[in-house]
């Protein structure tokens, strides 16, 4: 069948590279597309990087694997979208966009007729995501943030597909795998799960890290997914995975409560435990101190690396393997 986004169109056996525009209201963008058709039938797949600024390897990835990618090797189609969201991957550089002050991952699927951050999220559901037979979105730490790489999926009521997501997130061959317990929330893959696309969120690097290694390690990860979903042979240069994939759930996020500046006592890697203090804020107007407490027990996962911080600000997101929270994903 013949792959058409907008005027975009690759007929079986193609690629067709190009952009189209996004009207977010007060500015219009151009959105960047790699559409590529396979020569035999197969699933459609949709990869989406640069839905935040500052994170970097995950734009880079895309875009090399979009150029990788022959039509001939493929069974079925890929959809690629290196540049997701334009305002904050140009102009923002941080998780919120330069326009509004929203991160798009926290509104998906949007609203056409919302604010522009609203509107970016509804035009990728409308023109990218919807129609998809599985959907991977790219991240990394930001420029700001210290990482562990991680591949994070939801559970929903549905067991099919619970399996789907669930398979694809181990298929990565990463060591953590993080699951929510519902599909609830603004966050891509959620958004996708509750329109029953199967869906991950693959996360790769730390503090804007753009290492051709790093890169590596995130193309190995999308090989491998694409493997898995009958899209691609498995290449012959692709690494072997040296882990053991494990489930973990995610416990608690730690949000600032005001705006200051942050010293952490606890880091990304750390073990906390509930109540323990991770951190400070101090205000630099007259000194004033608030001591910032882990809100669950486990291993912070992400935590904030940069100096200033403002009400809402993610400080550190914290799981634990499963086994101690007695919830497991087949439930």
């Amino acid at each position: 069948m013949t792959l058409t986004i907008g005027p975009l169109r690759a007929e079986p056996g193609q690629k067709t590279r190009g952009s189209l525009p996004a009207d977010l209201g007060p500015t219009t963008v151009e959105v960047p597309l790699i559409l590529v058709n396979g020569s035999r039938p197969g699933p459609r797949v949709v990869i989406t990087g640069g839905v935040h600024g500052g994170e970097f390897i995950g734009v880079d990835g895309a875009t090399r694997l979009a150029g990788l990618l022959e039509p001939d090797d493929v069974a079925g189609q890929v959809v690629i979208c290196p540049v997701s969201n334009p305002p904050a991957v140009y102009g923002g550089r941080l998780n919120i966009s330069p326009l509004d002050g929203v991160n798009i991952n926290r509104v998906f699927p949007g609203d056409k007729d919302g604010g522009p951050t609203d509107r970016m999220a509804a035009w990728l559901f409308e023109y990218v995501i919807d129609g998809a037979d599985a959907y991977v979105d790219l991240h990394s730490g930001g420029i700001d943030q210290h990482l562990l790489d991680f591949v994070g999926y939801r559970l929903t009521s549905d067991d099919e597909l619970d399996a789907k997501n669930r398979g694809m997130a181990h298929a990565v061959g990463y060591e953590r795998v993080i699951f929510g317990t519902s599909p609830d929330g603004g966050n891509s893959h959620a958004a996708a799960n509750r329109q029953g696309i199967p869906a991950i969120l693959v996360e790769t690097g730390q503090l804007g890290d753009r290492d051709p290694a790093t890169v590596r390690r995130l193309l190995d990860g999308l090989y491998r997914i694409l493997h898995h979903l009958g899209v691609i042979e498995a290449p012959q240069h692709l690494a072997p995975v040296t882990v053991q994939p494990r489930d973990w759930i995610w416990t608690g996020e730690v949000e600032s409560p005001a705006a200051g500046l942050w010293y952490p006592d606890a880091v990304t890697g750390d073990e906390v435990t509930e109540g323990q203090t991770i951190g400070r804020i101090i205000d630099p107007i007259d000194g004033a101190e608030h001591k910032i407490a882990a809100v669950s027990t486990g291993t912070i996962i992400y935590s904030m690396n940069g100096l200033s911080v403002r009400p809402g600000t993610h400080l550190a997101a914290i799981a634990t393997p499963p086994r101690l929270t007695g919830l497991m994903p087949d439930h």
